[in-house]
This record gives structure tokens, sequence and C-alpha cells, in this order.
């Protein structure tokens, strides 16, 4: 009867533990170099960012490209349009598709599976065949060139959230609504109190892909907004590339860019400890 070397199964365990490390070290550099690369590039100058060899570290620092950008290009208001689209959509829709979920997963509603199926096959939809019917309605209602398009749409809810929150409450035992009912407790009162804590991991990993969703949109921003004041940021950085690639000032390019990653940074960095929750949660039922 062998027995097993405890000495050489902790020598393998150790080599595979390096091997999957060098692995991941060298992914995460795949993944971090382009990120390193709009930074540096931001701090160059013209001649630096063409050199061969590239110029990773810029001697010296163009900080004040950063500065030259808020005059030249209407970059603030494009910050501000962005965060008036994003946030309100993100924070009223998710609102209103919690409201849904709950409702399809737990309310006795009269063929909520059927409503729940033509949820999902709007999901089959490409936008570009809405993009012109949109159009024409917004155009008539006089919204065209302002945020509303981009706002009043989304208000009603996100279907992917939707299907998220529904089958994250399947798994909520019907037992816990049916007593709190029995205790006399409304529908909007056992929704804040109970479903609400249970489902808040979920809603902060779907609020963060939605959020990243609405504020990296191009397509619909550069077919409502035409007015440069009124205009989301990516539209004003695509400005940016159409009017200062001809003279090549990426420089100024990147760093608009830089900008405009920070708050998705800033969103993930508040909410990630939800997001690891929300996955945690969902392999345990799983």
């Amino acid at each position: 009867m062998s027995r097993t070397n405890p000495l050489g199964a902790r020598a393998q365990n150790r080599l595979v533990n390096t091997a999957v490390l060098a692995l991941l070290i060298v992914g995460a550099l795949v993944m971090i170099a382009p990120l390193v690369w709009m930074l540096t590039t931001a701090l160059k100058t013209k001649a630096e960012v063409f050199a061969l060899p590239p110029v990773w570290i810029p001697d010296p620092p163009q900080w004040e490209t950063f500065t030259r950008m808020w005059t030249e290009a209407p970059v603030l208001s494009g910050i501000r349009n962005s965060l008036i689209v994003a946030l309100s959509v993100t924070i009223v829709g998710s609102i209103t598709s919690s409201l849904a979920a709950f409702a399809l997963a737990k309310l006795h509603l009269p063929g909520k599976n059927v409503i729940f199926l033509g949820l999902l096959a709007g999901l089959m939809v490409p936008f570009p065949a809405l993009m012109i019917p949109q159009f024409v309605m917004f155009s008539k209602a006089g919204w065209v060139d302002t945020l509303l398009p981009l706002i009043v749409p989304y208000l009603f809810g996100n279907i992917i959230m939707i299907f998220f929150l529904r089958q994250y409450l399947s798994s909520v035992p019907d037992s816990m609504i049916e007593a709190a009912k029995i205790d006399g407790a409304s529908y909007p009162q056992i929704f804040r109190v109970i479903v609400l804590p249970m489902i808040r991991p979920a809603i902060a990993a779907q609020f963060i892909l939605w959020f990243m969703t609405i504020w990296n949109d191009y397509l619909a921003p550069i077919i409502y907004l035409n007015t440069p004041s009124r205009q989301t940021l990516q539209v004003v950085i695509a400005n940016l590339n159409v009017q200062y690639a001809t003279q090549r000032d990426y420089p100024l390019i990147m760093a608009a860019s830089v900008v405009a990653l920070l708050p998705i940074l800033v969103v993930f960095l508040i909410f990630q400890r939800q997001i690891i929750e929300s996955v945690a949660l969902t392999g345990s039922k799983g």
C-alpha cells in the first residue's frame, strides 16, 4: 500500500500555483497595457507619439495637455450631459427594473409568462431596425437635439436587468412572501423590507454594467444631438478625433479619453464589494 509523499504534493501544488500566477500576471499586463499607453500618450509631445522605438515614459510629462483640453473642446459640457443621461437612466431604470422583476417573479399576474417572453423577444430586435421609426417619432415630439430621447425610453427598465433579477428572485421561497402578506404587509412593503435587501448585490452588478453601456454609448447620441453644448462626452471625443487627428494632436484626444474613463472607474470602486457578493451568491445558489 503506497502512501502519498506530502512534500512532493506540496511542491507540486506550489509549482501549479506559481504557473497560474505567472499566467495571470501576463494576462493582466496584456489587459492594462492599452490603458497605460493611453495615459502616457496624453502626457507626450506630438513628436514622442510617433517616435521609434516607442516612448513609454514621456520626458518631461506634458501636463498642460489636460488644461488645454478644457479650453479647446466642450469636454465639461460633455461630462455634464453624460452624467445627466447615465445617472437618471440607471437610477430610475434600476428601480423600475427591480419592481418589474419582482412582479414577474413573485406576483400572481395573469399572463406574466407571456409578458416576460414578450420582453425577451424585444431583445432580438436590433437597434438599427428601430433608429428611423424612433427618430421620426421623437422628431414629431420636438425632442431632437435634446437629451430626452436618450433618457425617457430607458426610464421604464432594462430588459436584461429584468431578466437577471427575475432569475435571481426565482430562488427566493414563495413562503417568505406569503408569510409577509399574512402579517399584513403590502406589496410595496414586502419589496422594500424583504426583497430589496436580498437583491441589492445583483442590482449593483447590473447597475455598473448598465452605467458603462449608457456612458459609452455613441450611436444614439450622434443621431439625436447636434449642438456641441448638448452633446455627450463620447460624441465630443469623436469630434475631437475628427478635428485634431489631421493635426496629429493625439495627446489631446487621449487626455479626453482618460477623463472619460474616470467615472466608470469610480462607479466600479464604489460597487465592487456588491458585485463580488452578487457573483458569490449566484455561485452558491447554483
